[in-house]
């Protein structure tokens, strides 16, 4: 079925989205994947291409555009490619909500323009050692003491770990308020106090940093407090979960939409018994199962879209968009790994990758289990 999601200007977008990840990232991403993260320089790079701060104010150096869509395009692009080390996304689509719309004017003024350049990279820490899905959990605190508060504890699985300048970090200001209890800060890179672990060992997204935390007596101004306050972080969180999920939903239905096409080249190339291994009719069913479900399910999250920028997504339509089109990338490559044989397991090939990279897709950002709790709670049981 025809695509109807993007309008000219987001297409011509796209043409220097892909100019610039085939210039920039390409040729040097199996090297990131060596090194364990991507180098600062490729974010000021991508600054100058507009490629950050859609929503931000013009007079800060975005270009004023709410729209997701654009989002979109740059997502679909680093999949295409299996760049997964960059963390364009948890920048743009996580974190530009906090910092364009939960700033005073003094915040926007110091923050912004770093946004938007790419010089000021960015990080959100929720999750800790002992408190992932359970945000009320969480055993940092920050005590307020005159213009500051003093900040401590743990953060793991951090996305931008090593290269955040700005960090929000989920924080308890009244440990006996529950949900009420929770602020969110913005710790600066360079604070004292504010450490940085190990980038973190993972399965994949080998490229992409992911660091622990450590707060030791963190004094952060009350001025980096966001929302203006103390209280409202836990709320603050809930309202933007929906667009994290819609981003992990792009970004699941572009991997399975590319790592489909890349198998059905393959068994066009592919032979065995003297024939392409797609004329077999097993072949031929598992890609045509494969390729109504991922059709489908771009449909769903293209109306998701839609619904994010009419500020109708809803908390349980994200939920649903994110389980399934996670469960379903899963499924995808694994069957296309299938298709590849032993190729399939060979790193030299793209759908290996992809296999390995996609596995935490049903984990982050709340996990399948989580997705499904949500939306059994709508019913009102």
């Amino acid at each position: 079925m025809r695509r109807d999601l993007f309008e000219e200007e987001h297409l011509l977008f796209q043409e220097t989205v892909r100019e610039f990840m085939t210039r920039e990232v390409v040729p040097h991403h199996d090297r990131w994947e060596k090194d364990g993260i991507v180098p600062r320089e490729v974010w000021k790079k991508a600054g100058e291409i507009g490629v950050f701060g859609f929503g931000v104010p013009e007079e800060h150096g975005g270009a004023g555009i709410k729209d997701f869509r654009y989002n979109v395009v740059i997502t679909e692009e680093v999949m295409r490619i299996g760049a997964t080390g960059l963390g364009f996304s948890l920048h743009n689509d996580v974190m530009a909500p906090y910092f364009v719309d939960l700033t005073d004017e003094d915040q926007k003024a110091r923050w912004l323009p770093g946004f938007a350049s790419g010089e000021l990279i960015t990080a959100v820490a929720m999750t800790e050692p002992g408190a992932g899905s359970d945000l009320q959990g969480i055993r940092t605190t920050a005590r307020r003491e005159g213009d500051h508060y003093v900040l401590n504890g743990q953060k793991t699985f951090i996305t931008n770990g090593i290269n955040s300048d700005l960090v929000v970090v989920v924080a308890k200001t009244d440990p006996e308020a529950g949900a009420r209890g929770v602020s969110l800060l913005v710790v600066e890179r360079g604070m004292e106090g504010f450490g940085r672990g190990r980038n973190l060992d993972k399965i994949g997204m080998h490229a992409q940093d992911t660091a622990e935390l450590f707060f030791d007596d963190v004094r952060v101004p009350v001025a980096n407090l966001l929302g203006g306050q103390e209280g409202q972080g836990f709320f603050q969180l809930m309202a933007n979960l929906p667009q994290e999920r819609l981003s992990i939903a792009v970004m699941a239905i572009a991997s399975a939409e590319t790592v489909l096409a890349q198998t059905i080249e393959y068994c066009r190339s592919r032979t065995a018994f003297g024939r392409s291994i797609g004329s077999f009719q097993n072949t031929r069913f598992v890609l045509a199962e494969l390729d109504t479900e991922v059709e489908i399910a771009r449909h769903y999250v293209d109306r998701c879209v839609v619904a994010l920028n009419a500020g109708e997504l809803s908390a349980v339509d994200a939920a649903k968009a994110k389980w399934w089109t996670t469960e379903l990338q899963n499924k995808v490559i694994d069957r296309c790994l299938q298709l590849h044989g032993g190729y399939g397991y060979m790193m030299d090939y793209p759908v290996a990758k992809a296999w390995i990279d996609s596995r935490v897709q049903t984990i982050y950002g709340g996990t399948t289990e989580i997705m499904k709790e949500i939306i059994g709670r709508s019913f009102g049981f």
